[in-house]
């Protein structure tokens, strides 16, 4: 095997956004994480606070979302939502673009939008991740996205929310990886369900799934591993 559980295990975000999760099942999957050592826990802006504090004597982290799931908010409202999740313990933030300003090819607006929630999320220490929700947009969008991303020293593009009309597929992926800057990093979201899906995506360079099958994902990870 060309890699360790740890190695895979530090490559998930364990996701506790569907907006039905109660509050009961938000403190189980943050306990699920710290079980299985995922990376962050990418969990609903409200509960961060208390996803912080479960996570506190673990090497998870606490991740939210940013102007989730459509982009569409005002950047001084994905600011200010920046920083209650910092103020709560997020460690990092993933923030949705301005879908329809890519759309329409606003791209001085978008440029802003996404530098204003990089330089409030670095200025609390955390990373920041760029939702594109690439099943929208054609290459030649994407393409732009990761070079202003590349310019604001986003750390993350990331393929999805999970929530549109399609998720991570390879070609997107390895377009992205292409197009960002070596210090940018990619991260796949929307059907990586298995241990198989998240090795593929891995092989063409990415460094971060968003996934809510994590305990399937590394069980299977233990199993292969003989763990």
């Amino acid at each position: 095997m060309d890699f360790t559980y740890e190695e895979i295990a530090k490559m998930i975000d364990h996701s506790l956004l569907n907006p039905v999760m109660t509050d009961g099942e938000l403190e189980e999957g943050c306990r699920v994480a710290a079980e299985y050592d995922a990376a962050t826990v990418c969990i609903k802006p409200y509960y961060v606070a208390c996803c912080a504090e479960l996570l506190a004597d673990t090497t998870v982290k606490p991740s939210t979302t940013i102007g989730f799931p459509h982009g569409g908010h005002k950047t001084s409202i994905k600011v200010a939502e920046a920083r209650a999740a910092l103020e709560d313990g997020a460690e990092e933030l993933d923030m949705v673009v301005n879908i329809g300003k890519v759309l329409s090819g606003d791209w001085d607006f978008v440029r802003q939008d996404i530098a204003a929630v990089v330089e409030a999320g670095h200025a609390g220490g955390a990373l920041v991740k760029v939702i594109f929700e690439n099943c929208y947009l054609e290459d030649e969008q994407k393409i732009a996205l990761c070079e202003i991303c590349g310019e604001v020293r986003a750390d993350f593009v990331k393929t999805s929310t999970g929530y549109g009309d399609g998720g991570a597929t390879i070609p997107d992926l390895e377009l992205m990886r292409e197009h960002s800057p070596e210090h940018v990093q990619v991260k796949a979201a929307g059907g990586v369900r298995s241990l198989d899906a998240l090795l593929e995506v891995r092989a063409v360079g990415v460094t971060r799934v968003g996934a809510s099958r994590t305990v399937d994902i590394l069980d299977e990870c233990k199993r292969r591993l003989g763990l």
